[in-house]
């Protein structure tokens, strides 16, 4: 067996890909990069993130740049039907749905709320445009909130990598103070996500 490294800066993507080898108790390595911007914008880091992101995973002689497509390949080489519904299956298909929406939609709010932080000049950061990816972020829990009116898990009641790419997200927006007491449903079902044992290594990783 090949085992993946992943790239990693502690409370980025790469957590989605450590999660999920933590579940399938796959073996794998991480190795923390320099986060700096020299670093993510030189020449080694850049031959394998183009973008200059995190994460990246290494396996054999394979590198990727994305974590949802880790954890699809992952999936895929290892996990021998687990954590995913029978292929072709309307809960497959509900899976790949909220797996994009994990990334797509709803992280997308939440990570420019990193980036104008990151980028904002000293007194320039306009509140109204981190205001408004909250409300953005705020609509994703929403959507959340009423897909588990009837079901401990996003498709059904059994525990899925769908939940670990959002759980990711809802990690993002614990963080920034949009998980409240107002989506009681996603609150308790975040709070079981955190405590499996996969997610905390995820999460302290780094």
């Amino acid at each position: 067996m090949t085992t993946p490294t992943i790239f990693h800066v502690k409370g980025t993507r790469g957590a989605r890909a450590i999660w999920l080898c933590e579940e399938l108790g796959l073996p794998y390595r991480v190795e923390v990069i320099d986060f700096s911007p020299a670093y993510r914008t030189s020449a080694e880091w850049r031959s394998k993130s183009p973008t200059g992101k995190v994460p990246v995973m290494v396996h054999g002689d394979l590198t990727m740049f994305e974590s949802g497509a880790m954890v699809d390949f992952l999936l895929e080489r290892y996990g021998e039907g687990r954590l995913a519904p029978e292929p072709g299956t309307s809960a497959s298909a509900l899976c790949r749905q909220w797996s994009w929406f994990a990334e797509a939609t709803f992280a997308r709010p939440l990570g420019e709320i990193v980036n104008h932080n990151r980028v904002a000049p000293e007194g320039g950061l306009v509140d109204f445009v981190i205001e408004d990816c909250k409300d953005r972020a705020r609509i994703c829990i929403a959507a959340i909130e009423e897909a588990l009116a009837e079901s401990s898990y996003l498709v059904g009641d059994a525990f899925t990598y769908a939940d670990i790419m959002t759980g990711y997200s809802l990690l993002l927006a614990s963080n920034f103070g949009v998980l409240t007491d107002d989506y009681p449903r996603t609150l308790a079902y975040y709070n079981r996500l955190s405590e499996r044992p996969g997610f905390q290594v995820a999460r302290d990783a780094g």
